[in-house]
C-alpha cells in the first residue's frame, strides 16, 4: 500500500508562488504515476499536473502550463508542485495521487492524499 500525505498549502496573493509537497510512504506496485489534482468551490475534481516516475516525463493541463511545474525527488520519496503567478481561481483543495495511467484523468489513480487548502486573494 501507499500513503501519500500533502503539504505547503496556504494564503498568498495573486501573482505569488507557493510549493506544494506531497511525502510517499510505502513502496509502488504498479503504480507508476503521480499527479496533482484540485477541487475548486461549486466545481468537479480536475487533473493539474503529472509525472512517469520512470522518466520524468510530464503532462499539465492547458490552465496552469507554464506556470506551475511537477518534479520528484526519489532520494526524499516526495513529489512536488511549484505554482508561480498564481490566480484567485487557482484557489482549491490540492490533492496528490498514485496511479497505473499516465493521464489526467481520476480514474487511474488508486491511492489519494487527504488534500491541502490553497487560497489565492486578488
Amino acid at each position: 500500500q501507499v500513503h501519500l500525505v500533502e503539504s505547503g498549502g496556504g494564503s498568498v496573493q495573486a501573482g505569488g508562488s507557493l510549493r506544494l509537497s506531497c511525502a510517499v510512504f510505502g513502496y509502488f506496485d504498479i503504480d507508476n504515476q503521480m499527479a496533482w489534482f484540485r477541487l475548486r468551490p461549486g466545481k468537479e475534481r480536475e487533473g493539474v499536473a503529472a509525472i512517469y516516475l520512470d522518466d520524468g516525463s510530464t503532462y499539465y493541463a492547458d490552465s496552469v502550463q507554464g506556470r506551475f511545474t511537477i518534479s520528484q525527488d526519489n532520494a526524499k520519496n516526495t513529489l512536488y508542485l511549484q505554482m508561480n503567478s498564481l490566480k484567485p481561481d487557482d484557489t482549491a483543495m490540492y490533492y496528490c495521487a498514485a496511479g497505473l495511467v499516465f493521464t489526467l484523468r481520476t480514474y487511474a489513480y488508486n491511492y489519494w492524499g487527504q488534500g491541502t487548502q490553497v487560497t489565492v486573494s486578488s
